[in-house]
C-alpha cells in the first residue's frame, strides 16, 4: 500500500511538473519557472524509476536524484521561482544572462551540496531550510497581492500549499514520521504530493495574475488613446 501511495504521489508530481512547465513556456514565455517545473518533473521520473527498480546507492539514478533534489531545494524552487514570479508581481523582465546564470548557479550548488553532503553536514541542511522558509515568505506576499486583486480563492490555495511546503521542508532532514520505514516512503509520498500541489497552485495563480495585468494594460492603453486616434480608428 505504501509503495502504491508513493508511486501515485510521484506520478502526480511528474504530470504537474511537465504539463505546467510546458504551459509556462508556451503560454507565458516564462522560462525560469517553466524549466524549473520541467526539471522537477524529470527529477520525479528519475526517482520513480529508481524506486520501482529498487536500485542501490551505487546506481547513477541515486546520484542524479540527489543532484536534482539539491538543485531545486537550493536555487530552483527558491530563487528561480521568486525571479519567475517577479515577472507578474513587479513586471520584471529577466535578461538572458540572468536566466542562464540562475540555472548555472543552481547546477553548481546542486552538485556541491549533493556530492559533499556528508562533509557539509548540518549547515547544508540548515541552508535548505532557510531557503525554503525565505521562499515561503515571498509566496505569502504573492498570495497577499492576489488577495488585493480580488483573487481570494487563488490566494487561499497559495497559502495552503505554502503551509504544507513549510511542513515538508521543516521535517525533511530533521524529523522522521512515526511508523515510517527506512526508505522514508511516507515522507516522500507527502513531499511529492505537496510539491505537485504547489506547482499546480502556483501555475493557476500566476495565470490569474498575468490575466489581471493584461486587462490593466488594455484599460491603460484605452485611456491614453487620443480623440484623434479614436476618430482615425473609427
Amino acid at each position: 500500500m505504501r509503495d502504491i501511495l508513493f508511486a501515485a504521489a510521484d506520478i502526480w508530481m511528474i504530470a504537474v511538473g511537465l504539463i505546467c512547465g510546458v504551459k509556462f513556456i508556451r503560454g507565458h514565455h516564462n522560462y525560469l519557472i517553466g524549466l524549473e517545473w520541467i526539471i522537477m518533473g524529470i527529477s520525479g521520473t528519475n526517482f520513480l524509476v529508481y524506486g520501482v527498480t529498487e536500485s542501490g546507492t551505487d546506481s547513477p539514478m541515486y546520484h542524479i536524484a540527489f543532484f536534482l533534489d539539491a538543485f531545486s531545494r537550493s536555487i530552483g524552487f527558491t530563487l528561480i521561482l521568486v525571479l519567475g514570479l517577479l515577472v507578474v508581481t513587479h513586471r520584471y523582465k529577466p535578461a538572458l544572462g540572468v536566466e542562464v546564470g540562475a540555472f548555472a548557479l543552481a547546477a553548481v550548488l546542486g552538485f556541491f551540496l549533493s556530492e559533499f553532503a556528508e562533509e557539509i553536514g548540518t549547515p547544508g541542511k540548515v541552508f535548505f531550510l532557510i531557503t525554503a522558509l525565505a521562499t515561503s515568505g515571498f509566496l505569502c506576499y504573492f498570495a497577499w497581492r492576489l488577495w488585493g486583486l480580488g483573487e481570494s480563492a487563488h490566494a487561499a490555495w497559495v497559502v495552503g500549499a505554502t503551509a504544507l511546503n513549510v511542513v515538508v521542508a521543516s521535517i525533511y532532514d530533521f524529523w522522521q514520521i512515526p511508523g515510517d520505514d527506512a526508505n522514508h516512503t511516507l515522507f516522500y509520498s507527502l513531499a511529492l504530493f505537496t510539491w505537485g500541489l504547489a506547482m499546480l497552485v502556483i501555475y493557476r495563480a500566476y495565470t490569474a495574475f498575468a490575466a489581471h495585468n493584461e486587462r490593466a494594460d488594455a484599460c491603460r492603453d484605452a485611456v491614453t488613446i487620443s480623440p484623434a486616434q479614436r476618430a482615425e480608428s473609427a
